[in-house]
């Protein structure tokens, strides 16, 4: 069968796009302007939201094999989508550029037309996060999260609360490090200190060292070391072990097989960046437009986004990491075949 030819009008469904914008404001017969602006910013957005967990399922996909190859086209590919990802959660926040070309007066020719619709009720946001970590027990709010939800959109949402998260998938990706666990690999590794018996040698070594580099007046970041990265303090998401592999990476990023792990670090942090930078505009648009009153689907607006924005840190526990970096020329020495591990030298 010969192939029909595509055109672009019906690939891209614009005949079924272009037709789906109707002004609540022109059923009142009270036509309101900027209405035709909210609707299309917030439908772009809908769509951007498909597309971040479009490539938040590939990249969870990837994370969830029990094995997954460091030096591999799969990691790097886990580390370019969450690169777009970062992209993407860019666009969103400049797209608040246009938004508030909209006057608090222009809103209000049309606000309580749209009640009880809210932003709140963006089923695809909360899926995200919820894919990417936060779990309902950390949210604020937890009264309002899927009140205002649909029936089958309050199962969609449960139904992934119910999977392993990007967060959960990390820390488990983070315990396989692997050169800890072959005592061979240190067996030449020269001790700057005297070794605590019952620690690995090069954290001995790196405990104390990152002690020295304390002042007195942070003494309260001794206590933290060992609940970080032998205990497993309260509220953290990341096991000791995965916090300490977590932070090897960090230390020891300039060796080729860790560059790439480290990049995928950096774009998760990114990701954390620029969803709090979206939630922080968000929240002073909100403010600016309508100061203080109650939000079209009966949160308390302003303070509700605030909340959000100081609690919904979903990975909080590796930006937390760099409170324990110390300074390149006071860096443990590794042994010689860890630095050939490292280097891809077998």
């Amino acid at each position: 069968m010969s192939k029909q030819d595509v055109h672009y009008s019906d690939y891209l469904e614009l005949d079924k796009i272009l037709n789906a914008q109707f002004l609540e404001s022109d059923k009142a017969g009270t036509h309101a302007h900027d209405e035709m602006l909210f609707i299309v910013i917030h439908q772009a957005y809908e769509l951007w939201f498909k597309q971040l967990l479009f490539e938040a399922d590939s990249v969870v996909d990837i994370m969830k094999q029990e094995i997954l190859n460091d030096n591999s086209p799969e990691l790097q590919t886990v580390e370019h989508r969450l690169s777009r990802m970062v992209t993407i959660l860019k666009l969103l926040v400049q797209q608040i550029d246009v938004m508030e070309t909209m006057t608090p007066m222009d809103f209000l020719d049309f606000r309580d037309l749209l009640r009880p619709a809210s932003g709140f009720q963006s089923w695809q946001f909360k899926i995200l996060e919820a894919k990417l970590g936060l779990r309902y027990q950390h949210r604020f709010g937890q009264e309002y999260y899927i009140s205002q939800l649909r029936p089958a959109q309050v199962e969609m949402i449960k139904s992934v609360e119910a999977q392993k998260t990007l967060l959960e998938l990390l820390n488990t990706w983070l315990e396989r490090m692997p050169f800890f666990e072959e005592a061979g690999n240190w067996q030449d590794y020269q001790s700057q200190y005297p070794h605590q018996a019952e620690m690995h040698p090069f954290w001995s070594d790196y405990q104390q060292a990152y002690m020295n580099s304390l002042s007195n007046a942070e003494a309260a970041h001794k206590e933290q070391f060992s609940e970080v990265f032998f205990e497993k303090g309260a509220g953290q998401h990341l096991s000791a072990k995965a916090s300490r592999a977590a932070l090897f990476i960090m230390l020891y990023r300039g060796y080729p097989m860790l560059h790439l792990p480290f990049q995928v670090l950096n774009q998760l942090l990114e990701i954390d960046e620029q969803l709090s930078t979206w939630r922080y505009r968000h929240m002073s648009m909100v403010h600016r437009i309508i100061g203080t009153r109650i939000g079209t689907g009966g949160s308390t607006g302003k303070e509700y986004l605030k909340g959000a924005l100081d609690k919904h840190y979903i990975f909080a526990d590796i930006a937390r990491l760099t409170s324990f970096l110390i300074e390149r020329r006071h860096l443990p020495k590794l042994s010689v075949n860890v630095e050939k591990r490292l280097g891809f030298l077998q």
